[in-house]
């Protein structure tokens, strides 16, 4: 199955409401803060900074973004209408603004952003190369691109061989990223488009049960039901296995992050 994410702004609505609630969701996840503080933390930016979140989604990177010293304005772009609609409602600063708009072809003049953020987005975008040259073409001389990103073919929540509940995190994976390996080209992709690359960083998320982790497990017992590779009570079974994990203290879970920071 596709990545979601490739289709995003013709999903059905209740596809896009569901994950405008999943992204919410991570957000709110204080091992994911702590790496969003961590690589945004080495930001140089200018006085009266303008950065550019592409691929924003519901927003909250870009809120965050708006609390860095320095920054005068943060622009998010999404493709996803329903995304954008939320981000509009929970902008709760006036330096913020959203729109509707492809990170391949965006909607923007030359040399107009100090800053220009991918927060997990790349993995999701067919043409990275076009993204990342249409990035070089906003950011201003001097400016920063900061990159942040899953390698998400370490993505595990199994304890032991053949840990059925790794076909759960199998089918997410499947269902809504494009390209699970893209952070092991980011170095060469980000020199290909002309940036310097200043540092290339790993994070590590891992969790005995977070809300947000094991969202991934039942979303992907749901996508294993819709295939029919399992029956809806077994999808059932692993969502209970999940959340029997996590009460007793033998859930597992881990994704391996990377962040690249480059100067225009």
């Amino acid at each position: 199955m596709p990545d979601v994410y490739l289709t995003i702004a013709t999903a059905d609505a209740d596809v896009q409401e569901r994950l405008a609630e999943i992204l919410e969701l991570r957000a709110t996840d204080p091992d994911q803060r702590a790496m969003l503080e961590r690589y945004t933390g080495d930001l140089e930016l200018p006085d009266r900074a303008r950065v550019l979140e592409v691929g924003c989604g519901t927003g909250p990177v870009s809120r965050y973004l708006a609390t860095l010293p320095g920054v005068d304005a943060v622009v998010g772009i999404d493709p996803s209408p329903v995304f954008v609609q939320h981000a509009l409602a929970m902008a709760d600063d006036p330096r913020l603004s959203f729109h509707v708009g492809d990170a391949q072809e965006l909607p923007l003049p030359d040399a107009s952003f100090d800053c220009v953020v991918f927060h997990t987005v790349l993995c999701h975008v067919e043409r990275v190369e076009q993204a990342l040259a249409e990035a070089h073409r906003v950011c201003r001389p001097g400016g920063t691109l900061a990159v942040f990103d899953g390698d998400y073919a370490t993505a595990t929540v199994a304890t032991s061989e053949n840990d059925p509940l790794q076909a759960c995190m199998n089918a997410t994976i499947e269902h809504l990223v494009h390209d699970p390996w893209l952070v092991r080209r980011l170095p060469r992709l980000i020199a290909e488009a002309g940036f310097g690359l200043l540092r290339v960083d790993g994070h590590a998320y891992t969790t005995t049960g977070s809300e947000y982790m094991t969202s991934i497990v039942e979303r992907g017992a749901d996508a294993l039901a819709a295939a029919g590779t399992v029956d809806a009570r077994t999808a059932d079974a692993l969502k209970a296995e999940a959340a029997v994990r996590v009460a007793t203290g033998r859930f597992f879970g881990h994704i391996a992050y990377a962040s690249a920071l480059a100067r225009r």
